[in-house]
């Protein structure tokens, strides 16, 4: 996916990176606003997972955290904080893979569907393994950095991960100047860091690619990759009907529960609009989204080694009692016996 087939003025981005920043920033509830400001966004939108934002708002939020923090270096605070489990389903996917190289593949290939403000490119030769980091060019030259330093860091968590252990051998390139916090970065980067270089570019050791994960379960890669790859073909679909269009901005999203006036939104079109477009198709948008949960939990169940509480957790059910219920709303038995059940089958 290039930057010019993406909008910044779609909601696209969850919003739990801005939360991320909020808490970096050691925000409470009542000074929240100061981060919103000239967003259109409220606390109340900040607060909800199934908000997401646009790469304009975004870019405003992290303008806002520069000025709160009146420290240039803000974004080797945020960049920290972005372990796998910050991506959602990608960091799942990551934390699945069986070794360095297919984490950074997969990292690599489904970024643009988390933030589409960055993204990495991957190549290797002899000697090494090469991350090359990209900010969209609409980003605000004062942000560029930012962005930068905090996906590079992301990356250097996921080999961290993979390895169990800092990235002591790489070499990190980056395109902008030394900036006067130039000595920080001794401190987040583990390696070598060079400055005013011809690209943002991450050097692993070749011997490293193929280091195995410890963590790695290969039917949950699959079944994620598998997902991930069925819905960047959704993504390149030309014309469809208004349920495939809300099942694909349902399967895009996160957690997969976007609220029915964010899904409108996102479509330019009003709550009610959608509610007629769907209604002509015999169908409606709780119907369309208990669909793609019911279809997605009973994959997790049948295809993956996770328990029920983790599935929850991944479907953004924060009380596993409330998905318990609502399993058995859709296929009348509890996930536990529909496991057990079609796995003796």
């Amino acid at each position: 996916m290039d930057f010019s087939e993406l909008s910044l003025s779609t909601p696209s981005i969850p919003v739990g990176y801005s939360r991320l920043v909020a808490r970096t920033l050691g925000l409470v509830e009542k000074n929240l606003h100061l981060l919103l400001a000239n967003t259109q966004l409220h606390t109340s939108d900040l607060l909800l997972d199934d908000t997401s934002i646009t790469g304009t708002q975004q870019i405003r939020i992290l303008c806002n955290a520069l000025d709160i923090s009146g420290d240039e270096a803000f974004g080797l605070y945020f960049g920290q904080n972005l372990i796998p489990p910050t991506h959602g389903p990608l960091g799942f996917l990551v934390h699945s893979s069986s070794n360095l190289i297919d984490a950074m593949e997969a990292f690599t290939n489904f970024l643009p569907l988390r933030m589409n403000l960055t993204q990495m490119d991957i190549s290797t030769n002899d000697n090494w393994l090469e991350c090359h980091f990209h900010a969209n060019p609409q980003v605000d030259p004062k942000v560029y950095r930012l962005v930068i330093e905090a996906l590079s860091l992301g990356v250097f968590a996921i080999t961290e991960f993979i390895l169990g252990r800092p990235l002591t051998e790489g070499h990190l390139q980056l395109l902008y100047p030394a900036p006067n916090y130039k000595a920080q970065y001794r401190r987040f980067y583990p390696c070598e860091v060079h400055f005013s270089a011809s690209s943002n570019t991450l050097r692993i050791p070749i011997a490293l690619i193929n280091t195995p994960n410890a963590s790695a379960e290969h039917n949950n890669y699959e079944y994620a990759l598998n997902q991930c790859k069925s819905l960047l073909d959704q993504l390149n679909e030309g014309q469809l009907d208004t349920k495939t269009k809300v099942r694909k901005l349902l399967l895009s999203h996160p957690n997969h529960q976007l609220s029915e006036d964010a899904v409108a939104a996102t479509m330019f079109i009003s709550k009610r609009t959608l509610a007629r477009r769907l209604n002509t198709e015999n169908t409606g948008f709780r119907e369309v989204r208990d669909d793609v949960l019911s279809s997605l939990a009973s994959g997790y169940l049948l295809d993956t080694h996770l328990s029920v509480d983790a599935i929850a957790s991944l479907l953004n059910y924060h009380d596993s009692s409330n998905f318990r219920r609502a399993f058995k709303r859709w296929h009348t038995i509890p996930p536990e016996k529909f496991r057990s059940k079609h796995k003796a089958q």
